[in-house]
């Protein structure tokens, strides 16, 4: 067995062969049991590049997948009350609207809102939509496709146009989710890949923080989360987030930077946010245990934080998945209830850690084990043709899932009885 697997499978992450993703490989082999590779369809006038060739999804055996709609630069995605898909993009400073035809049609296509700055993160709570843009995060009342009384609910966030940051900010895009009571979550990433003073500035970065209901001034609900770009509410209520961890970490046994260490550690959290916790960030590293070693560079004799007080996290990705988008859906079959992650795969690895979307199965309130959902967007020399940013479960129960290298959103359907329940 490789020793890679053999240390992940000692440390308690419990992955399944289905479900490993922290090698970072797609190899050309078949596919693992109970999954298959499928044709992605695409529909006419979808077949420009990366489609105008012949494209392979992996999925579950009995599923399939097709390009739904091109979308430049699509980012995170959220339903509205009346059944279309709204997407966000960051880099056109716009938010796209899906309004979907009969089964797998193109949907029609148009600009929900633009002139943004940086829009990322949606959100709905009733007929409210919420936009997280790189320095506040916004609402509008929508209805029928149509945007009016926007507010400002929370400003003042950091982004590169900060004075006191003079144009360096790495993690300036942001993510929102609501709370059932209206509480608004924001999260706020770290400025580099390692920067301490963060978790000293006013308001604090590397947090997830929250204002009431309705907007206010924020306080911080978390912090040392370096960039939670993955936010969402749980069946339960609770607030999870999954969140890019650090790169070029050295191995604490000697304090090196090894390219076979840096390969497997950080773990990339899923955690449980609760009031006042504190991920650890820059001082402690998830380790494959789920629990927590000091980080040689910035913490080496655990002056700056007591890592052993951490509590574990909840669940973890391998390092460098760079998991993006963060979803609660109900699947078919076996899958059941669980937490849809879009992975999108960074840098900091050799081979690269490869792109899928991730399936957490949800009993009792808590996560289980990562299990690969959709993959085949990596070859085995590492070249990708398409990024899962996010999947969202739509209101015909089949996935949508964006893709901001491929420019597409693809809808992707389970047995029969998905395609056909709701419409």
């Amino acid at each position: 067995m490789n020793t890679v697997v053999r240390a992940l499978l000692a440390g308690g992450l419990g992955l399944t062969l289905v479900g490993c993703s922290v090698l970072g490989e797609k190899s050309d082999a078949a596919p693992p049991s109970g999954q298959a590779d499928v044709p992605v369809r695409v529909p006419a006038g979808t077949d420009t590049a990366p489609f105008d060739q012949a494209r392979e999804m992996r999925v579950p055996a009995g599923w399939s997948a097709g390009v739904w709609a091109r979308v430049p630069n699509a980012r995170l995605l959220a339903w509205t009350p009346d059944r279309r898909l709204l997407v966000s993009r960051p880099k056109i400073g716009d938010v796209v609207e899906l309004t979907p035809g009969a089964g797998d049609a193109v949907p029609r296509q148009r600009t929900l809102v633009g002139g943004l700055n940086q829009p990322h993160g949606l959100a709905f709570h009733g007929n409210t939509l919420y936009v997280a843009e790189s320095d506040q995060v916004d609402s509008f009342r929508y209805e029928g496709g149509a945007l009016s009384e926007r507010k400002v609910v929370i400003d003042g966030l950091p982004d590169e146009k900060s004075p006191e940051l003079g144009g360096a900010y790495a993690h300036a895009l942001k993510s929102v989710a609501i709370g059932p009571d209206g509480t608004i979550y924001v999260s706020v990433g770290s400025t580099g890949n390692v920067s301490a003073a963060d978790r000293d500035a006013s308001p604090e970065r590397a947090t997830i923080l929250k204002a009431p209901a309705g907007g206010g001034t924020p306080t911080v609900f978390a912090r040392g989360v370096r960039n939670g770009t993955g936010l969402a509410i749980a069946p339960d209520g609770a607030v999870w987030t999954a969140v890019n961890n650090r790169d070029n970490i050295a191995d604490p046994a000697d304090g090196k930077v090894k390219r076979g260490y840096v390969n497997t550690h950080p773990l990339e959290p899923l955690a449980k946010l609760t009031q006042g916790r504190d991920l650890g960030w820059p001082y402690c590293n998830p380790n494959l245990d789920r629990g927590w070693d000091r980080d040689y560079q910035m913490n080496r004799n655990g002056t700056e934080l007591d890592c052993s007080k951490l509590p574990p996290i909840e669940q973890g990705l391998g390092a460098h998945s760079a998991p993006l988008g963060l979803s609660f859906a109900k699947l078919p079959g076996s899958y059941g209830e669980g937490a849809l992650v879009g992975v999108h795969g960074s840098w900091n690895r050799n081979p690269p850690q490869a792109p899928e979307v991730s399936f957490f199965a949800w009993r009792a309130g808590a996560l289980g084990p990562q299990q690969t959902l959709l993959g085949g967007f990596q070859d085995a020399d590492g070249r990708r043709w398409g990024r899962p940013v996010m999947a969202v479960q739509g209101p015909d129960q089949a996935l949508y899932v964006s893709d901001d290298l491929a420019g597409a959103i693809y809808r992707v359907t389970g047995p029969q009885e998905i395609a056909t329940s709701s419409k």
